[in-house]
């Protein structure tokens, strides 16, 4: 594609930064693949041998769920949406609540390795299938598009690679993964959040210093109506109000902090539960932290082109490729540093994935493996996590082939974790909230919210909403060189926002299409989540729920948030909690101690390390 006139291209600088960071990723992966012994046992390799820390950790979490998507989609949102997205911060808080006092305690307790151990512990063996199965076919869906996304925007803008990009992001990380286990994705992802972070930075200083300060943006943004944060419209059919935002928002991210395996898995990779609930809250500062890079950039974007927008303008094909363009128009004098800011966009992508790939390694050989080859010992099942993040790493490659077939990234890549993630979050709830809750329950409540969140998802993207309800505010080209204004004055903000394979044109819109079909994205999440809960609930009772005898373990206890306060009782063992008496728990990791090997539950396996 030929460079539109006036912005800069690619220089060799810019390959070798984004070389560097590439290059760094792998040696962390080499260095831990041998570092204290190597990865000699499973638990070695998926959970980093439970002796992580807070920081670390907190880090880790912050870079996984801030992909490329989030790197080049947010600031896209802010400039053709306004600032509303900044709400997210409040999502974000309460997400960290709740993942942190409501499911953490449960997870941590039981010293699992992958979170759907524990729908078998609760409900039955069914059941875990069910979730596992549904994680691993969500997870490889989002990780394509995870890869695919952000290539595709690069290539053309920069002229980037393609597929270069998308194998090259992908050898790397299942090299990373292979190697290195959950250490090598928790410290290289250390090492991305700071490339985030400084590519984040270059833009906002240099577009400071071009626009003349940051008043002069804010002023921009201000008389262009992108300061909008308050907009209290209840109505659930609008796609960002403040309600969807911190209703839906909380729904669908604490799907991913909550439940989703790749984030639990890094938390309770920690050595303590203080730990492990720290890493939590510090993660929430990253969180906001990026947040707030991402939204300036949004604003950024607005006051740099609020006379001509590229995006009308035909100079860039997608709203994902403003941000690369912003880069490429203000830093082209200083050679690396585009370079840096496209090393900041797949450190998000490498993070995601990384994680992505990890997670259903440990879900594979824990659910899937483990249960059925008992004789295996720890040497081969740590082989045969390896040889599974190779098998999954091929695959996320070529689902990021199947990726460029659909259509636009953030919308999408919310939708099916929202479809996907919440009926899971649902299950989860379901267990941990609700002492009478069956299995009969809870297979009949994931069966239903999933349908429900099916039905909404496919129905949105085959007829998607009407421009009043996305609300895009005005973008200009008045200020254009004239050569584009004759030809495409009129195309202002009528651009559909999803343009996606499934969608049926110049269809007569049904009650349906324009109420169920059109409800905000980020409710799609809550339905699957709520339906998943009614149902259960309504299921259980008379199948005879309230009669099973259950162990205290399996649900959220009073201790378990008591126990938050027994810092203040004793200060100096932090470690000892007390909400587990001594002889489910000892004083450090309930992964680690002397008596965990007694439990013995219905199976009569020994229900613990089995070394």
């Amino acid at each position: 594609m030929d460079m539109p006139r006036g912005i800069g291209t690619f220089v060799v600088w810019d390959y070798v930064v984004f070389a560097g960071m590439l290059v760094i990723s792998a040696a962390i992966g080499i260095y831990y693949a041998f570092a204290g012994g190597g990865q000699q046992t499973s638990k070695d390799f998926l959970m980093g041998g439970r002796r992580m820390t807070a920081v670390p950790v907190a880090l880790s979490l912050t870079a996984s769920f801030m992909s490329a998507v989030t790197v080049l989609g947010t600031p896209s949102e802010v400039y053709r949406f306004g600032a509303i997205f900044s709400i997210f911060a409040f999502t974000y808080f309460f997400v960290v609540v709740i993942s942190a006092e409501v499911f953490l305690p449960v997870f941590y307790k039981l010293g699992i390795t992958s979170t759907y151990e524990y729908l078998e512990l609760r409900f039955n063996k069914c059941v875990r299938l069910c979730g596992t199965v549904l994680f691993i076919v969500q997870t490889i869906l989002y990780t394509g598009i995870v890869i695919y996304a952000p290539a595709l925007a690069l290539n053309q803008v920069t002229g980037f690679d393609l597929w270069g990009a998308v194998v090259a992001t992908g050898v790397v990380c299942t090299f990373y993964c292979t190697l290195g286990g959950l250490k090598a994705v928790i410290w290289t992802d250390v090492f991305q959040v700071g490339i985030m972070v400084a590519g984040f930075a270059s833009v906002i200083i240099q577009a400071a210093v071009i626009q003349g300060g940051i008043s002069t943006i804010l002023n921009d943004a201000y008389n262009g109506g992108r300061l909008n944060f308050w907009n209290f419209n209840p109505n659930p059919l609008q796609r960002h109000t403040f309600w969807t935002i911190i209703i839906g928002g909380t729904f669908t991210w604490s799907s991913i902090y909550g439940v989703n395996q790749s984030q639990v898995q890094r938390y309770i990779s920690c050595k303590s539960r203080f730990q492990a609930k720290l890493s939590l809250y510090i993660n929430l500062v990253g969180l906001w932290a990026i947040l707030t890079c991402s939204v300036f950039c949004g604003l950024a974007l607005y006051s740099r082109y609020r006379d001509c927008d590229p995006w009308t303008a035909k100079k860039v094909s997608a709203p994902d490729q403003l941000m690369p363009y912003l880069v490429l128009d203000i830093l082209q004098d200083y050679p690396g540093l585009p370079g840096l800011f496209v090393a900041c966009a797949y450190s998000g992508t490498l993070s995601t994935v990384s994680s992505s790939i990890n997670a259903l390694a440990a879900v594979t050989v824990e659910d899937l493996i483990k249960p059925y080859f008992r004789s295996l010992s720890e040497r081969s099942l740590s082989w045969i996590s390896q040889g599974m993040s190779v098998v999954y790493g091929a695959l996320c490659i070529g689902m990021a082939a199947l990726a460029s077939l659909m259509g636009a990234l953030l919308q999408a890549a919310l939708s099916i974790f929202g479809m996907v993630g919440g009926p899971l979050m649902g299950l989860f709830a379901l267990g941990i909230l609700v002492p009478f809750a069956n299995s009969i329950g809870a297979l009949v409540g994931l069966m239903a919210g999933f349908a429900t969140s099916l039905w909404v998802g496919i129905g949105a993207q085959m007829y998607p909403p009407l421009p009043e309800r996305t609300s895009p505010l005005q973008l200009d080209i008045q200020g254009c060189n004239s050569t584009y204004n004759e030809t495409n004055a009129m195309t202002t903000t009528e651009m559909p926002f999803t343009t996606s394979v499934f969608q049926i044109h110049n269809v007569q819109r049904t009650p349906l299409m324009d109420n169920w079909y059109s409800l905000s994205y980020l409710y799609f999440s809550t339905v699957g989540t709520l339906v998943t809960l009614l149902v259960g609930i309504l299921v259980s009772l008379p199948t005879g729920g309230r009669k099973q005898n259950l162990d205290p373990r399996y649900i959220l206890t009073k201790e378990d948030f008591l126990s938050n306060f027994d810092i203040f009782k004793k200060k100096k063992h932090v470690l000892n909690y007390k909400s587990h008496p001594v002889e489910d728990g000892g004083t450090d990791n309930p992964a680690f101690n002397h008596i965990e090997l007694n439990f013995s539950d219905q199976s009569g396996k020994s229900n613990g390390t089995r070394l």
